[in-house]
């Protein structure tokens, strides 16, 4: 097999994606791919009912955690990285700590195959959809029903969290993409333009709009403030499976069965690069959660990490962009604060590298304490559900244990 291809379009601003790293080990499709908040790990799920966490450190060995008796669908790690969630087509969801030793807790979720898992910006709730038509939400301390939303009329393979909590987004078979209130618990409008099915959706990191991937081979943008169409794109010649927002909110990543993964720039509205690498269907895709580098999954049973190589300047001109309220479509797309400052970071130490080292080796030791302590609480909350559900196992036995007791005790008193 020769290396993977990668055709720019002309006049393109960014640098070349490359590939990093190629993972393999799967013995069948690959169906979802996710960064660790650190970059650490990469996990994946496949139709191998396996679910494998790859470590970024050269030489390193991947571990997979074997524990869904079908094809596991989808998997996401927590916002912090020391939780992993995966949906499979046994109809369970399974919330693993993504450690060598692998503990998790499994829960039946849904009466069908599990499609899609999606944690809320808190990390404190879960969105699961499945081929059983509903979405339902739980948290993820106890894996506790919250509630269910249930209007498509046909398999729901996405669901996604906007990154305030206060919306969810649905992509279903049935040809429609939903937005709904997770408040009122009511669909707030259905977006209908869609020709095949809706395959994927993914919340824009402002949560101002929505971009979907169907079987019609396109990609639409909507904004869902007006709930209207902002862009329509139609770059591949197969269904689209998978997509993925880049961080700063202005490129789009799309993997389709024609086996090519695109790259888009939204704020013109174009096909920036087309990347040949798989071996028939790409299957997904996901940015690492800073954007530097993206993960694709495909039917070739192949895991690879390509560097998005954008330049440091294209950051800047994008800051820029922000700033000056650009906009695309009519529609202005600024950065959230988090990542504004982070684009000022970036851009301050190139121009005085000495005056913020030390202010930054303090922010990478507070993150990295910080982050240590969330993966503890993870670890401990996890702890404390499987120790609640032996206990509930203890009294129940406990329970019956006596009451056949009164049942021995009241034969003899007759």
């Amino acid at each position: 097999m020769g290396g993977p291809l990668v055709l720019p379009r002309p006049g393109c601003r960014a640098g070349d994606p490359s590939l990093e790293r190629h993972f393999r080990g799967h013995r069948d499709a690959i169906t979802s791919v996710d960064f660790s908040l650190n970059k650490k790990q990469l996990a994946s799920g496949s139709m191998d009912s396996c679910l494998k966490i790859w470590s970024m450190k050269p030489q390193m060995r991947a571990y997979c955690l074997v524990g869904h008796k079908d094809a596991v669908m989808c998997v996401q790690f927590s916002p912090s990285g020391h939780l992993v969630a995966s949906g499979s087509r046994d109809k369970t969801v399974c919330l693993w700590v993504p450690s060598v030793k692998g503990e998790s807790t499994v829960f039946k979720a849904h009466t069908a195959t599990v499609r899609s898992v999606h944690f809320s910006s808190d990390g404190q709730s879960l969105v699961t959809a499945s081929d059983d038509k509903t979405i339902k939400v739980w948290t993820v301390h106890r894996q506790k029903f919250l509630f269910s939303l249930s209007q498509h009329i046909n398999w729901v393979r996405c669901a996604r969290f906007s990154p305030d909590g206060r919306l969810i987004a649905s992509a279903s078979d049935d040809k429609t993409v939903k937005l709904w209130d997770k408040t009122s618990r009511e669909c707030i409008h259905s977006f209908c333009e869609h020709g095949g099915f809706a395959n994927h959706v993914e919340f824009h990191p402002s949560g101002t709009c929505i971009a979907a991937a169907g079987t019609d081979k396109t990609v639409k943008v909507w904004d869902v403030r007006m709930n209207r169409l902002l862009q329509h794109y139609q770059v591949h010649t197969a269904a689209v499976n998978s997509l993925s927002f880049h961080p700063s909110g202005n490129y789009l990543i799309t993997a389709s069965n024609d086996s090519t993964l695109k790259i888009l720039d939204l704020l013109e509205g174009r096909l920036l690069y087309t990347l040949h690498g798989h071996q028939g269907p790409a299957t997904c895709v996901a940015f690492s959660r800073t954007g530097d580098f993206f993960a694709s999954g495909g039917s070739d049973e192949q895991v690879m990490v390509w560097k998005t190589n954008f330049s440091a300047a294209d950051y800047d001109g994008v800051l820029k962009t922000h700033k000056s309220g650009a906009t695309v479509d009519g529609t202005h797309h600024r950065l959230p604060p988090e990542m504004d400052c982070g684009v000022h970071l970036k851009k301050t130490k190139s121009q005085d590298t000495g005056r913020n080292h030390e202010r930054q080796e303090e922010d990478v030791h507070l993150a990295d304490t910080l982050e240590h302590i969330i993966g503890q609480l993870d670890v401990l909350t996890q702890t404390v559900s499987i120790l609640e559900q032996r206990l509930t196992l203890t009294e129940n036995k406990l329970k019956e244990f006596l009451e056949n007791q009164q049942k021995i005790i009241q034969n003899k008193e007759n």
